[in-house]
């Protein structure tokens, strides 16, 4: 009978053990919401020719739900682009949203920014741009809209400010590589997703259809803010901003999961 017991007790005091080993696991992360459609609480502008943090035009702002950028009070558009930061970096994480071209460019935007905005991922630190500087150093994720004078045209491309990409194992220099996934037309809400892992890979995703992939990204030493930063290597982390670029453009249901929480 004591022997009897003394299993039984182990047996209690093992699944106890067990069931509390369990409990202190850490929770696996779950998707969180990053836009609360009402403020742009946690994100924080910056525009060409002005400080971090302004934004005098009022180029980013809340309508009816979405994050929109907008041009309309904007008198001439004179290289006016801006970028609109998170405000937590990150390295390994899925971020995805719902995004629209409206009809219309602001008037003297340039004929390449015509629909055309991004995400930019693994950028540098906001506060160390330039007040001049066009474009963070990063990764974008390229997102294009199309029209009757547009044909053909692809979204979810890869562009690279201050960056380098790898594919199929060879380096790849160039500015901007496009996908095979066509873009689609103004008034279109489409579904758009980005997954970073660190410094290894960056996949996007269109309508939950793949679209890219691109390896080991790394820092361009000919460029003169990777150089004044003094950058070098891979690049495994930052912060991610979406982006103006004169072309009115609508983001909604924002969320990410950062399964990687930098301390």
């Amino acid at each position: 009978m004591e022997y009897w017991r003394t299993l039984t007790g182990i047996g209690i005091a093992f699944g106890v053990s067990a069931c509390a080993s369990i409990d202190q696991q850490p929770a696996a992360p779950q998707w969180q919401s990053i836009f609360d459609g009402e403020t742009l609480t946690g994100w924080t502008p910056k525009i060409i020719g002005h400080p971090l943090g302004a934004d005098p035009d009022n180029i980013f702002r809340v309508e009816d739900g979405a994050l929109v950028v907008s041009y309309d009070q904007v008198e001439t558009f004179d290289n006016t682009f801006g970028h609109l930061f998170f405000e937590i970096p990150a390295s390994d994480y899925r971020l995805r949203f719902e995004y629209k071209f409206f009809v219309e460019q602001a008037a003297g935007g340039p004929a390449w920014a015509f629909m055309n905005s991004g995400v930019m991922a693994h950028t540098q630190a906001p506060e160390t741009m330039r007040v001049d500087q066009a474009f963070p150093i990063s990764v974008e994720a390229q997102l294009l809209g199309t029209a009757e004078a547009t044909p053909g045209r692809t979204t979810a491309n890869i562009c690279t400010p201050g960056t380098h990409i790898v594919m199929s194992g060879e380096l790849i220099t160039e500015h901007c590589i496009n996908s095979q996934t066509l873009a689609a037309p103004a008034d279109t809400w489409i579904s758009f997703e980005l997954d970073v892992r660190a410094g290894e890979t960056m996949r996007l995703s269109i309508a939950d259809a793949p679209a890219f992939l691109l390896e080991s990204p790394e820092y361009d030493p000919a460029d003169p803010d990777v150089a004044k930063l003094g950058l070098s290597g891979a690049v495994t982390q930052g912060y991610f901003a979406l982006q103006a670029e004169s072309h009115p453009v609508a983001f909604r249901n924002i969320e990410w999961l950062n399964r990687a929480p930098i301390d």
